[in-house]
């Protein structure tokens, strides 16, 4: 296990690359979305890093009715078993992942895209107009590690200044977890 810090070209405010992808509970498309906000994490199984942020992003799920949780795994499910669509299917069938949308990048078309390269890694996105710009791209909370105790969620106050169109001021530094699995 290596730890990545999160890195990408996006910038906030831009534009979030539109996508549509195959889940585990049918295909969800961003263009047909119209929450005020949408937390886009870039996930999976395997990594601890990611299983320790389970029990947050199905919180968050659970406690926003304006902000739809979405992970996308992005991993190379044939090197990475663990990361394959049954096992997603398992994951959410067992109440381990509980999010709004469980997703498969099976191309890693949008995990490039945002210029994703650790899981888990965290995009918040605002509605404009018909589409979505990024509003934060930072840690979850403040613990580090798989075995850190949160003592702080920043993606928490990051949601909440986004529903009440207020910007995104803080920079608490670039997630942290295991490199994206990309294909050869």
């Amino acid at each position: 296990m290596v730890a990545t810090e999160s890195e990408t070209e996006l910038e906030i405010g831009d534009e979030a690359p539109t996508f549509e992808l195959p889940g585990v509970d049918g295909r969800f498309d961003l263009a047909e979305t119209t929450a005020p906000a949408v937390l886009v994490v870039f996930t999976c199984n395997h990594c601890p890093y990611a299983q320790a942020k389970f029990d947050l992003l199905n919180d968050l799920a659970a406690d926003y009715d304006d902000c739809l949780v979405v992970g996308i795994n992005p991993n190379d499910a044939e090197a990475y078993p663990d990361d394959s669509v049954e096992a997603m299917e398992t994951y959410v069938a067992d109440g381990e992942v509980a999010y709004d949308a469980y997703l498969r990048d099976e191309r890693q078309d949008v995990a490039r895209a945002y210029g994703a390269v650790c899981t888990p890694d965290p995009f918040l996105l605002r509605r404009d107009g018909d589409g979505y710009r990024v509003a934060y791209h930072a840690r979850l909370d403040d613990a580090l590690n798989p075995d850190d105790e949160t003592s702080e969620v920043y993606v928490r106050d990051a949601i909440d200044r986004v529903l009440a169109g207020e910007p995104v001021e803080m920079d608490p530094g670039p997630s942290r977890g295991c490199s994206i699995k990309w294909q050869a």
